[in-house]
């Protein structure tokens, strides 16, 4: 395990170099967001359908079972679990991004949840005042400099872009999770997750599906505008709620279910 650690480890310094060395010279925090920047479209599309296909014949029936026999109540204390459980990638990053007093806050969420809030099934720290935050190695980079790279779907998990993709490496690496739970128990519990958060979302990615002309063109628009905004830590678009569905990581958002989406839903 600690060997295929260093080997990612390694993977993802030199991905990094080479992403850096590649961008043009650019000031912290001054990226537009294009939304029209899609040059794999052609495979993308592809992907997309496949992925599409696979959330409504296999995640959705499954995730509507779930919503049948699970009440809100159990749903969302799971989903705050999985949130809480993600924390040490986020302080991370606070750190990584300079964030000194997010991180300080984000620490003390942790240690709250984990303890009084039964390791993260109930949110004690937000009346505390301790405010929730959404880091990771993909803004980090986004956060320094680093352009995204063209606009890229990713099987199963959905939309992303190459310095996206390279953050889910770097967060996988920096998770404490691995070092004490075996893989096949953190599969399992990333596919609870994942059919957890789908359904808390049923109504909300069948109305987006039914109100969308082009859905492909929806998704990828929302997710580069609320990346762009994440980065760049603007306040929310008028459209935040929507943007905010489509997500590469399902354990991102769950603390906010109105307003993030699962990472397998392209």
């Amino acid at each position: 395990m600690i060997w295929t650690r260093f080997r990612a480890t390694l993977c993802l310094a030199v991905l990094t170099s080479t992403l850096a060395a590649c961008a043009p010279p650019v000031t912290r925090g001054v990226h537009v967001a294009r939304t029209d920047y899609d040059p794999l479209q052609p495979l993308n599309r592809k992907v997309f359908w496949l992925n599409d296909k696979a959330d409504v014949y296999v995640l959705e029936p499954v995730a509507k079972g779930w919503d049948h026999i699970a009440p809100n109540p159990v749903q969302r204390s799971i989903s705050n679990f999985f949130v809480n459980l993600r924390s040490p990638i986020v302080i991370v990053n606070d750190v990584l991004q300079g964030k000194v007093e997010n991180g300080v806050s984000d620490l003390g969420r942790f240690a709250v949840n984990t303890t009084v809030g039964v390791v993260g099934f109930f949110d004690y720290a937000t009346p505390l005042g301790l405010e929730q935050h959404v880091e990771d190695f993909g803004q980090t980079l986004g956060w320094w400099g680093v352009p995204p790279g063209p606009y890229l779907v990713l099987p199963l998990l959905g939309p992303s872009n190459p310095r996206d993709t390279i953050g889910l490496v770097a967060d996988s690496a920096a998770s404490i999770s691995p070092w004490f739970v075996r893989g096949d128990v953190l599969f399992g519990a990333r596919v609870a997750a994942t059919i957890n958060t789908r359904a808390l979302f049923l109504q909300q990615i069948d109305e987006a599906k039914r109100a969308s002309f082009d859905y492909y063109v929806f998704v990828r628009n929302a997710y580069l505008q609320r990346r762009h905004a994440l980065v760049n830590d603007q306040e929310e678009s008028p459209n935040g709620d929507q943007e905010e569905l489509y997500h590469p990581d399902v354990s991102d958002d769950l603390d906010h279910p109105e307003a993030s989406e699962p990472s397998t839903q392209p």
